[in-house]
Formats: structure tokens, C-alpha cells, sequence
């Protein structure tokens, strides 16, 4: 017997834009036919990309989270509108994904940390060294 799906949570602003890609794939179920992963639907993913909105919220700000919030519940309202993709419903949805992909990629993007920085432990040390 397969283990119960567990949702995969995003935990970085990178993986909040990779789910929301995911979501256009595979809306409005958000079901698997792959067999590998049975227990995806509907109420996992909004769980998992809530629950990324949360762990993220620090990086975002309390102002693009809230936003992101209600455009999700906006968005979980139209896919569920709309479960056989037969009305502009779904539509509306896939619209609310690209409005909270623009979001998350107006955030500024954080600086990479030096490669011969010697407190990180991808350090390389200096030629001639």
C-alpha cells in the first residue's frame, strides 16, 4: 500500500512561482494522471500554496501576503466554479496565477553570496592561493 501523499510545501519564493506553474499545468482538478502522486487535488494544492505563502511571509511582507492570500482564495473560488473547465471560470483563474506570478517576481531578487566568501560552504579558494 503506497504511503499517504503528503503536499510539498514551498519553502522559497522560487518554489511559490514553481507551484503556481504547476497549478497552471493542472487546472482546475489539480489531479495527477500519473498515478504517482493519488492524493493530489483541489484541497491539497490550495493547502500547499497557502501554506508556502505562510512560510514565505517574512520575505514577502505583510502587505504582498495578505494580497497573495485572498487572490488565492479568489483563485481556489474559480477552479472550484468551475471543475470540468466548461466556463470562463477557469479562466479567471489562470488570470489570478499570472497576477500572483507578477507579484512574486516584483520582489527584489537577493544577491548571491561571493564564491570565495569563506564562510559559505560553496567557498573556492582564490587563484594562486
Amino acid at each position: 500500500m503506497p504511503a499517504p501523499y503528503q503536499p510539498f510545501i514551498p519553502k522559497t519564493v522560487s518554489e511559490l512561482i514553481e507551484q503556481l506553474g504547476w497549478m497552471t499545468l493542472f487546472s482546475p482538478k489539480f489531479e495527477n494522471d500519473s498515478g504517482y502522486f493519488p492524493g493530489r487535488n483541489l484541497d491539497t494544492t490550495f493547502f500547499s500554496l497557502n501554506e508556502g505563502l505562510k512560510a514565505n511571509r517574512n520575505r514577502l511582507g505583510e502587505e504582498r501576503y495578505v494580497t497573495l492570500l485572498a487572490l488565492s482564495d479568489r483563485m481556489r473560488a474559480h477552479f472550484e466554479a468551475d471543475p470540468e473547465d466548461e466556463t470562463d471560470d477557469g479562466l479567471a483563474g489562470l488570470a489570478l496565477i499570472d497576477e500572483m506570478m507578477d507579484i512574486l517576481k516584483s520582489l527584489p531578487r537577493r544577491k548571491p553570496v561571493a564564491a570565495n566568501d569563506p564562510g559559505t560552504p560553496a567557498s573556492v579558494p582564490p587563484k594562486g592561493a
